[in-house]
Parts: C-alpha cells; sequence; structure tokens
C-alpha cells in the first residue's frame, strides 16, 4: 500500500498483510505460546525473533490493532492496553516519578481528573490544572520539573478546543512531553501528532471500536516513548484482551466513513437545539457563539465527530423528562460514540467524583445533557428530539 493512500483506503485495508492468508485476521485466543527449545524462547524474549511468549509481554491481534492505529495516527509505533485509562496510566507512571510534575487540563474527562487528583499523589507526582485554552496560564504553570502537559483534543463534555501548536510550542521550552486524549476526535479528523504532540491516546470503546463491544485503550507515539509505555503496560498487567483487539480492528475499518456521518449529525442536531425553547445553551465548535469556533475550523477542517452537550432550561427535572420520553431510541448510556444515538448527564456520571464548586466552574450544569450523535438519519433525530421536548414543555 502506498504511504500516500488516503486514510479511508488504509483504515480498509487495516491488518491485511502479505499477498496470501485470511482477509480478516485470525483470531489467537491464548494466553501462551509453546516453544521447541530454551534458545528459541529465549531469542523471542529477548527481542531477538518476533513472535510471542505470554499474553501479559503482547499478542499477535494487538499487535495487528497496534499497527493499524499507528498507521493511522502517523506513528512510529503504538501499544494497546486494557481500558482507556491503563493507557493513561501506564503512560504517566512511565514518564513520570515522584517528585515529578504534570500539567492538565482542568476540563478533562472525569476518570482523568481522578488519577491525577487521587492515586498519583500518593506516589510523589503533582499535578497542577490549568484551562488549556489560556495558553498564559499554561505557560506559568510549566517548569523544569514538568513531565507532562495532558490534554484533550475536544473536551468532555463542553467541548472545548484548545490550540495544540501553540501548546506545543509553550511545551517545548521546558522540554515537555505533550500528550493528548483524542478519544472524541479520531485520527479521521485530527491527528495530534501531526501538530507537534509527543503522545496520543485512544479509549477503543468509543470511536474506534464504534460498536461498544471491544474494549481497551491505545497510546501512539515514537519508539521510545511507547517501549517505555510497552513496559508499564506488562508491569502493571493492563494488556487489553486478544478478542478485543480482533473486534476493534474490524470497527476501525470504517472509522472514517462513520466520523462522516456522525459529524453531518451533530452540526444538523446543534443546529436545530441551538433554536429550541426549551434549550438555554448548545455547546458545539460549529456554533457560532463557542469560544473556539475558529481555532476549530482551522485544526478540524472536516468537522469535530458526533459529541455536543446542551442546556436545559428546567435544570434536572427536566433532564430526567427528557431521558423518560427518549426511550427507547436515544437511550441513556454511560459511554459514547457508539453508531446508535445515546445520552448522558455528565453532572452524575461521567464528572460525579467532582465537588459542586468545580463542576460549576467546569459549566456542568445539573441541566446540561451530553448527547452522542449516532449514524442515524439527522432529519430522524431531530424529530425524535423535537416530540420530547415539545411534550415536556407541554406537560
Amino acid at each position: 500500500m502506498s504511504d500516500r493512500s488516503h486514510l479511508t483506503t488504509r483504515a480498509a485495508r487495516a491488518g491485511i498483510h502479505g499477498e496470501s492468508g485470511p482477509l480478516v485476521p485470525a483470531l489467537h485466543q491464548t494466553t501462551v505460546h509453546s516453544y521447541p527449545d530454551l534458545a528459541s524462547l529465549h531469542r523471542v524474549l529477548d527481542g531477538e525473533d518476533s513472535g510471542n511468549a505470554y499474553y501479559r509481554f503482547g499478542h499477535y491481534n494487538g499487535h495487528v490493532l497496534e499497527r493499524a492505529v499507528a498507521d493511522l495516527e502517523s506513528a512510529a509505533e503504538a501499544v494497546t492496553t486494557a481500558s482507556g485509562m491503563a493507557a493513561l496510566t501506564a503512560t504517566v507512571l512511565a514518564l513520570a516519578e515522584a517528585g515529578d510534575h504534570v500539567v492538565a487540563d482542568r476540563n478533562a474527562y472525569g476518570g482523568t481528573r481522578s488519577l491525577l487528583e487521587t492515586d498519583l499523589p500518593r506516589l510523589g507526582i503533582r499535578t497542577t490544572f490549568v484551562d488549556a485554552a489560556d495558553l498564559a496560564e499554561v505557560g506559568r504553570a510549566l517548569t523544569p520539573q514538568t513531565r507532562l502537559l495532558l490534554v484533550e483534543a475536544l473536551t468532555n463534555p463542553t467541548l472545548r478546543v484548545p490550540d495544540l501548536p501553540a501548546l506545543v510550542a509553550l511545551a517545548g521550552r521546558t522540554g515537555t512531553t505533550v500528550a493528548v486524549d483524542a478519544t472524541f476526535a479520531t485520527p479521521a479528523l485530527f491527528r495530534p501528532l501531526e501538530h507537534g504532540a509527543d503522545l496520543v491516546w485512544h479509549s477503543i470503546p468509543k470511536y474506534l471500536g464504534g460498536h461498544s463491544a471491544a474494549m481497551g485503550g491505545i497510546v501512539a507515539g515514537a519508539t521510545g516513548l511507547i517501549s517505555r509505555i510497552r513496559q508499564s503496560v506488562v508491569h502493571l498487567g493492563a494488556t487489553q484482551a486478544p478478542f478485543d483487539a480482533w473486534m476493534a480492528l474490524l470497527g476501525l475499518k470504517t472509522l472514517p466513513l462513520r466520523m462522516r456521518a456522525h459529524t453531518r449529525g451533530a452540526t444538523a442536531v446543534a443546529e436545530f437545539l441551538a433554536t429550541h425553547p426549551a434549550i438555554t445553551r448548545v455547546h458545539h465548535p460549529s456554533r457560532p457563539d463557542h469560544p473556539h469556533t475558529g481555532i476549530a475550523a482551522r485544526l478540524y477542517p472536516d468537522g469535530t465527530g458526533g459529541m455536543l452537550s446542551f442546556e436545559l432550561a428546567g435544570g434536572r427535572p427536566a433532564v430526567d423528562e427528557l431521558v423518560h420520553r427518549l426511550r427507547p431510541s436515544i437511550p441513556l448510556s454511560g459511554s459514547l460514540a457508539d453508531v446508535a444515538t445515546t445520552l448522558v448527564h455528565p453532572a452524575t456520571t461521567t464528572h460525579r467524583s467532582l465537588p459542586p464548586d468545580e463542576l460549576e466552574a467546569l459549566g456542568i450544569t445539573d441541566g446540561l445533557v451530553r448527547l452522542s450523535v449516532g449514524i442515524e438519519e439527522p432529519s430522524d433525530l431531530i424529530a425524535e428530539l423535537g416530540a420530547a421536548l415539545t411534550t415536556g414543555e407541554s406537560s
């Protein structure tokens, strides 16, 4: 395959290697491999020969998925993990130690905040939270002891868009490694390494897998960094299972096609919701009142995917009513990025670990709903949302 092939072509052909063999890579559902003698086993363990010995050290299906995602992300290598949080944990523990410092976006996913605020301080790793969209604040937070700058390509749940090239330039002054959670964006819409970031990671059950079936996480970047993170994954026992890697690869093949449909739907739904009297605000980078519309237009020429959030004028009671009236067409779900549209209440799910004052500072109100727009026809979604919102007003 040509290095200049379109990303859609590369995704469709992911996992196809050689001139003959199965079109879909075989599933090697095993935890261990056998060898004819010690010398053969030792050559594999020492990295002199290719092969697998024990699943915690890596396995065939994981390696196929790693090669595919590394290719789509313009990365030298990648390493799979048991979950998105395992990917982040392995990355931080591989690159930081007691006495080191991390700078992270305060708008990050709640699970990320919990790791940085609760677990890492016990290991002597300190984190300063900043608004990644405020370059001056980020610049003040970076120190010679800062080992990592952690940001999200699109934040959860208010879809803020940090200026990654500018952040990379700031981090370069202190030699800080820049790692980007691009779960919401995917390589179909945004490739952080091409903008100067050092690492990119994803939660696989979301857009990469796309069908809420395959569990796992993945980190991609330069060989030296990924080697350190892979060692951390092995030590933590955070390896992704073969079946999950196999399923994720099947989903990955349609990623660019799905992201176009997700983007089209979310943009149309955001436009509809912005004019509805039951809605006080819509958070989506396509909207003119979004604080980062200009940055999104520059960094995301093909759109920003299927995520948006909106605030109901009726607060939490209105959220409960909307959830009830949308079932079963648009269900309440604790995750996101399925081919079917789902919704969630961030204040009591993804960010429930944060105190009320922090939720307020992040703009996560009791009336905020996060909508993960699927690949359905946008007019159908708009009709369902409109009926549920209108009925809720009249009840």
